[in-house]
């Protein structure tokens, strides 16, 4: 594997833990928060400059469904990563406490809580558009699976993203995108192990989801051709 692809992996799985532990906001501490966005951040400009060259052939080039549906989730996943950014630093107490005395914190505490719900959702959609090739370089490292073990990553695939439907109305994820909740309910009794799981089922969900409107997208493609 060459060392820019090593590179681009590992990126993207920092962002993947960061994006899992800034949901949990209060559980971690107000302040390891916001430093766990700025790296988040940080990644996310990374993972931009080493996939430059799609962003030079956006305007290049036919737009299929699927390419529509592509960069409409990448401007929708950089709308709310900056509107979580710029949010971030005028509620900062922390990370940007050095910067002068910030107004708006009432409206930026709703954008926050906006964005993060649903960046979290569009990112985890995001994943599951790349689904097929992360697949398929695990197979080519561990070589491709037979008889039971083909079919138990689907059978565990479809238990999470089951299990996601459930987590995602326990934890108030819908209500808090569409602001019926304006404050996240945190249970500071509970494991964080415990809601980092119900995240992670509601991130399977959704990359489920994203792998298979994806591979729709393709194959309506291929008819088409």
């Amino acid at each position: 594997m060459k060392p820019k692809m090593i590179i681009k992996i590992s990126v993207d799985i920092g962002m993947t833990l960061l994006l899992l532990l800034l949901m949990a906001y209060e559980m971690v501490g107000q302040a390891l928060h916001e430093w766990l966005g700025v790296g988040m951040f940080v990644l996310f400009v990374l993972h931009h400059i080493l996939n430059g060259r799609w962003s030079k052939s956006v305007l290049k080039g036919r737009y299929t469904a699927f390419r529509i549906w592509q960069t409409l989730l990448v401007c929708a996943v950089l709308l709310t990563m900056l509107g979580s950014m710029i949010s971030g630093v005028i509620l900062s107490r922390h990370a940007f406490s050095f910067l002068p005395a910030r107004g708006g914190r009432s409206i930026a505490r709703t954008l926050h809580m906006v964005c993060a719900y649903w960046g979290f959702v569009f990112l985890s959609l995001h994943i599951g558009l790349h689904w097929s090739m992360m697949v398929g370089m695990v197979k080519r490292l561990a070589g491709s699976p037979h008889g039971i073990r083909k079919w138990l990553p689907r059978i565990a695939a479809v238990m999470i993203a089951g299990y996601g439907v459930y987590a995602f109305w326990k934890r108030n994820i819908g209500s808090y995108m569409f602001l019926k909740i304006q404050f996240a309910f945190f249970d500071f009794g509970e494991p964080l192990m415990l809601f980092l799981l119900d995240y992670i089922a509601v991130m399977g969900l959704f990359i489920c989801i994203g792998h298979y409107f994806s591979e729709a997208l393709k194959k309506r493609k291929g008819k088409t051709a």
